[in-house]
């Protein structure tokens, strides 16, 4: 039976764009194509002449993780990466062997073909899987549990993987950055299912909390502004903050959105958009522009 894997695209996501075109891969673009390394000895060895500098647990790790997406992954595996900005795991099966090409993903060019089958909100997915996927790992296998369980939110038949046998010691032993991943994790769990006041309200206690006095918008029209601070608390101080909190979760704001509030701040003042559905690229080439801090 075939196994489950999570492939991470990228910290924070970042290519996971270019996974959905029909990829898995693994960056260290600095090293060669391991088509033709099939033991793990001659993997350590290129990592070490392309990465001389690399400390011992490093080293261990980024081996063992290249060695694993080389060599142990199999076609008609499963595989899930997550897409932070929706809260979904993509969910598919790979369909090809290792290759290295530089042309799909630039900076990742290790790869594999996948087809995609469909997507699972993390949401949907009980307390114990969530934490299972939440950690730092860029790879590592997906327990028999936590399949079903994304199988079950697909709804879709999927054969259940069979246990890994082994798994690495350096990926069962819980790390620092394994640990504030997964908190990341729960704390977005939680933020998620706050309603729009309280979401406003955690905002303004978190400017707070970083010196700046607040005001909270009453209910009704705002003028897109939900949360106002300043040091003084009157806005006779600069630096003049004008927040806009928008609670969509599967709604990421777009470059309009992000004109439309830069249209309502001032000389002096300076702009902080919430979204919980993150932002489209376009959305942050128009902040990047503004001529306002936000």
């Amino acid at each position: 039976m075939p196994k489950a894997w999570m492939v991470r695209a990228g910290e924070g996501g970042e290519v996971i764009d270019d996974f959905a075109r029909g990829f898995v891969a693994l960056g260290w673009r600095e090293l060669s194509d391991l088509s033709n390394a099939t033991s793990r000895e001659t993997i350590r060895a290129m990592y070490l002449h392309a990465f001389p500098g690399h400390k011992a647990g490093k080293s261990f790790g980024a081996i063992a993780m290249l060695f694993k997406f080389r060599s142990v992954l199999r076609q008609g595996d499963k595989v899930v990466s997550y897409d932070p900005r929706s809260r979904e795991y993509l969910v598919g099966t790979i369909d090809s062997d290792y290759f290295y090409d530089l042309a799909p993903i630039p900076e990742y060019p290790h790869l594999r073909k996948v087809s995609w089958e469909g997507r699972v909100s993390r949401d949907k997915l009980p307390v114990a899987s969530r934490n299972s996927l939440g950690g730092a790992l860029t790879l590592f296998a997906v327990d028999d549990e936590v399949w079903t369980s994304i199988v079950s939110a697909l709804g879709a038949d999927a054969t259940i993987p069979e246990q890994p046998v082994t798994e690495e010691k350096a990926e069962l032993e819980e790390s620092h950055e394994d640990t504030v991943a997964k908190a990341h994790e729960l704390i977005k769990d939680q933020v998620i299912h706050l309603d729009d006041s309280e979401l406003e309200h955690l905002t303004a206690a978190l400017l707070r909390a970083m010196g700046y006095r607040t005001r909270v918008s009453a209910k009704g029209p705002d003028r897109g502004v939900d949360v106002f601070a300043s040091p003084d608390g009157l806005g006779l101080q600069e630096p003049r903050i004008k927040v806009e909190v928008k609670h969509r979760p599967k709604t990421a704001m777009g470059s309009q959105d992000l004109r439309s509030f830069l249209g309502g701040l001032r000389d002096g003042d300076r702009g902080l958009y919430v979204s919980t559905g993150g932002f489209t690229k376009e959305a942050g080439y128009e902040a990047e522009r503004s001529k306002v801090p936000v």
